[in-house]
């Protein structure tokens, strides 16, 4: 299986978030990306964002914020 990528969006502001995550998208075929977010805005933008593309979306809550993971 392919190592995980981490996007670390924290402090951007939408909809850089997402741009950020479909750059990293449109590099896999599938795997795990785990996206870091500081805000729910992001992180529900970024969920909808990966689960219209096919990837499976969980959504984590942390310490410094959220992650949302996607896999395929």
């Amino acid at each position: 299986m392919a190592d995980t990528v981490i996007v670390d969006a924290r402090g951007l502001s939408c909809p850089q978030p997402v741009l950020e995550t479909k750059k990293a998208l449109e590099k896999l075929s599938g795997g795990r990306v785990e996206v870091l977010v500081d805000t729910v805005t992001s992180r529900e933008n970024v969920a909808r964002f990966g689960g219209s593309r096919g990837w499976k979306v969980e959504k984590e809550e942390r310490e410094d914020g959220f992650c949302v993971v996607l896999a395929k």
